[in-house]
């Protein structure tokens, strides 16, 4: 898509990647209206939010879980700049798939939290994540909480996948919590290869890839 071709078609007051984002949820979640937090929140501490929001949808497939979605990491808004590029800005959207876990009051802030900690560092350092890159934590994913989550895998999104939107490319980047042997494994051998190894083994039994903050080594 050229310059001239995206002011035809849109006006600078389009939020142009959002809708993208939103029609590709819609295909997901028809009829269902998200819960969205936007900054400042609430729970948010530690400084500016590089997130512009967070849009959390109810899921009953495989297992009743909640499914958050990140806005921010793409080209949100009007940006003829944009237009045509290879991918999105950071060409990617983190979601997180969350079994219901009994300590959270209402939805998991500590979750947004995560998700706002990892944008942050890839704004700062200008290194961002693709499929099967992985994190250590060091510690619990949930601060304060007596969980063997300590890390975080990132694969695509099984049910959003990839959409192309005007201003390039955005893949849905999902979360997977690690527990601590997963961790220690793939620091023994830290190629995305054997990340995908470990996925396709959660697959097996956890065909969406849900984190269950329950799940112990």
């Amino acid at each position: 898509m050229t310059k001239e071709e995206y002011s035809k078609l849109f006006t600078a007051d389009d939020a142009v990647g959002w809708l993208a984002i939103d029609k590709q949820l819609d295909s997901i979640y028809p009829g269902q209206e998200p819960r969205h937090y936007a900054p400042p929140l609430h729970f948010m501490v530690g400084g500016e939010d590089p997130i512009d929001g967070t849009s959390i949808y109810d899921s009953e497939k495989q297992m009743k879980h909640l499914h958050l979605v990140s806005y921010g990491m793409s080209q949100l808004y009007y940006d003829e700049e944009q237009a045509g590029k290879e991918f999105s800005k950071w060409g990617f959207e983190f979601t997180f798939r969350l079994k219901p876990f009994a300590e959270d009051e209402g939805d998991p802030g500590w979750a947004i939290r995560m998700m706002n900690n990892l944008a942050r560092y890839v704004y700062k350092s200008e290194r961002w994540f693709e499929p099967y890159h992985f994190v250590p934590a060091n510690g619990p994913i949930r601060l304060e909480t007596a969980t063997d989550i300590v890390g975080l895998a990132f694969v695509q999104d099984p049910e959003l996948g990839v959409i192309n939107t005007p201003h390039g490319e955005v893949t849905f980047l999902q979360m997977v919590g690690l527990t601590k042997k997963e961790v220690e494994r793939l620091l023994a051998k830290p190629q995305t290869s054997e990340v995908e190894k470990l996925i396709d083994e959660m697959r097996e039994y956890n065909p969406l890839l849900i984190t269950d903050l329950d799940r112990a080594d």
